[in-house]
């Protein structure tokens, strides 16, 4: 989400605000957009300043590290009920806590009071009344942060400590990005907020989220880390967003990991294991702000790489862009939809899978009432007349594939593996190309 930055500092007015951006809702009568990212969290609440009653469900820590970002205020918000019902996932972050105005008090989007807000209580009620629960945002890109505002540590702590409290918060997140990014004194603040709630509130889940570069990340992101290292202060992960910033698939994504794996063992003096059991990703599905690509393939393989190295945290903005685009695929960035070819959910079915757990499998549309008249004694396929390769079950496809089947030609839309291409229908991963 954020671009290699050179070190020297850089004002949000000279940085653009594209619709696809993390942003706070109505951000734009406070400052040009908002965008971003989560962390999740574990265990009980309790400690200084938490509330009276926890009445929350209890997750693992797997799921609030894995749990996709979610804005329930704009972007055609989705209904997270039914994302829950059919993914399987169980915790979302909730997007994003800033200043209100220029004051040390906490709101969601710059706008709408933790106390007078009418919305988000909805939504968490909704998610924990399934078995599930949430994590807070705080920061993004733009906006006016509590760091930037509140003076001291202490006093960004309070503020914070207002929405965990609200909340019964288990997770929170700091998504350090511009402008505080390059305010010495902020992150200052921001960093030493983190410390003092993860002190004060006993098993509360702490993650960090800077900008991803080519380098793993850049000399702001740098800075952060040494500021946590000089107050001591070590969260449940350090996760980087490897896109807008000249990333190219998966393999770019990874290597960025790579690399800041190795940054973080230099800061901290960590061997790789431990400094990737303290490393997360945070990713962008589809389009992104500066016309990269990353669609379910690439989500597969930054998992693998995430499970084979034992990240700490998976995660994605947004499930509000976890859909097909109405009309076009690719009508350009959106913030309610991916602009890549897909099923409703897909990515988030990817956090699930981080997250330990298997996605349900959706039912056909129209399930068959009675049993074929007369069974087939021949399989489907039509030899002879197709020149493409026989689909087969046990091959992975991508975008571009082409496969014969039943005697249609078909070619992949998307990543693809043991999905049979008859059953696909017009919005699934095979299109039908007509008889051989």
């Amino acid at each position: 989400m954020e671009r290699a930055l050179p070190p020297r500092p850089v004002t949000a007015t000279t940085a653009p605000n594209p619709p696809g951006r993390r942003r706070p809702r109505r951000a734009a009568v406070a400052v040009a957009g908002v965008l971003g990212l989560v962390a999740g969290g574990v265990a009980a609440l309790a400690g200084t300043g938490s509330a009276a009653a926890d009445t929350t469900t209890g997750l693992g820590s797997n799921w609030y590290a894995s749990a996709p970002y979610l804005m329930p205020e704009d972007n055609s918000p989705p209904d997270a009920a039914a994302v829950m019902d059919a993914t399987g996932q169980k915790a979302f972050q909730l997007a994003f806590i800033l200043a209100q105005g220029n004051s040390c008090s906490p709101s969601w989007g710059g706008t709408s009071s933790i106390d007078t807000d009418t919305t988000m209580p909805g939504v968490i009620q909704t998610i924990r009344g399934k078995g599930g629960d949430v994590s807070v945002s705080v920061g993004g890109y733009g906006g006016t942060k509590l760091g930037q505002v509140c003076g001291t540590p202490e006093a960004t702590a309070a503020g914070y400590q207002k929405v965990i409290t609200k909340y019964q918060l288990k997770a929170v997140d700091f998504d350090l990005e511009e402008p505080e990014y390059e305010n010495t004194a902020a992150i200052h603040n921001e960093i030493g907020a983190a410390r003092i709630l993860q002190q004060n509130n006993p098993g509360l889940y702490v993650s960090i989220t800077t900008a991803g570069t080519n380098a793993g990340t850049g000399w702001f992101g740098t800075q952060m880390l040494n500021e946590a290292k000089s107050q001591g202060f070590t969260p449940n992960n350090f996760s980087i967003m490897p896109f807008d910033g000249g990333f190219n698939g998966a393999a770019a994504q990874t290597d960025a990991l790579v690399k800041f794996n190795q940054i973080l063992q230099t800061t901290f003096g960590w061997s790789e294991a431990t400094a990737y059991a303290h490393e997360g990703v945070s990713m962008m599905n589809g389009r992104t702000d500066a016309a990269e690509y990353f669609r379910q393939a690439d989500f597969q393989s930054v998992l693998d790489f995430a499970t084979a190295h034992n990240l700490a945290r998976y995660t994605y903005w947004s499930v509000n862009r976890d859909r097909q685009c109405p009309g076009p695929v690719d009508p350009g960035l959106s913030g309610s939809c991916s602009s890549v070819a897909q099923n409703d959910w897909d990515f988030t079915k990817y956090t699930v899978k981080f997250a330990g757990a298997t996605p349900p499998t959706t039912p056909p549309t129209t399930p068959p009432t009675t049993p074929p008249t007369t069974p087939p004694t021949t399989p489907p396929t039509s030899p002879g007349a197709c020149t493409d390769p026989a689909w087969s079950a046990s091959t992975t496809y991508t975008n571009g594939s082409k496969v014969s089947y039943g005697g249609h030609k078909y070619h992949a839309k998307w990543w693809t593996l043991n999905e049979v291409p008859s059953a696909s229908g017009q919005w699934g991963v095979w299109g039908d190309d007509g008889p051989c």
